[in-house]
């Protein structure tokens, strides 16, 4: 997955990706669970043909949104797991 940043100065970090609304949805609210973070949101133009453009402002934004990526792919190891004692 592509990810183009269109701003990283301070507290400020804007950057697109070429994903939909789930991974986008699940990125934001995991960002929004970390207390450093002030605000995480995403706008999406068009659904069909539009990339999700997130606006982080953070303590960190880039080590908020690492973090949030790690807690995801924990959360999706721990799922898989228990999916396959089914």
């Amino acid at each position: 997955m592509e990810i183009k940043v269109l701003k990283n100065e301070g507290k400020t970090l804007v950057f697109e990706i070429d994903a939909g609304h789930t991974i986008s949805n699940a990125v934001k609210d995991e960002l929004n669970k970390d207390k450093d973070v002030e605000v995480a949101s995403y706008t999406l133009d068009h659904p069909l043909v539009g990339k999700p453009e997130f606006h982080i402002v953070a303590k960190d934004p880039v080590k908020s949104l690492k973090n949030a990526i790690k807690n995801l792919k924990d959360e999706n190891k721990e799922f898989l797991k228990n999916f396959k004692k089914l």
